[in-house]
């Protein structure tokens, strides 16, 4: 399953991600976070990463 992966640099902390995938992403200190890399399973990661407006958010094998 992909792991999905966040360029902290990149990340403007707009909380899309954590919209959509609330039990695998979570926004603090304004950045996105990781909080289970392996609950793609219970969400659709990759709508998160296509929703990112900066393209912040990919998924790893």
């Amino acid at each position: 399953m992909p792991t999905p992966v966040i360029d902290i640099a990149a990340c403007e902390g707009c909380g899309t991600c954590e919209a959509l995938c609330p039990d695998v992403f979570e926004v603090v200190d304004e950045k996105a976070t990781v909080i289970n890399p392996d609950g793609c399973d219970t969400c659709d990661c990759q709508e998160a990463v296509d929703s990112c407006p900066v393209g912040a958010i990919t998924l790893e094998d």
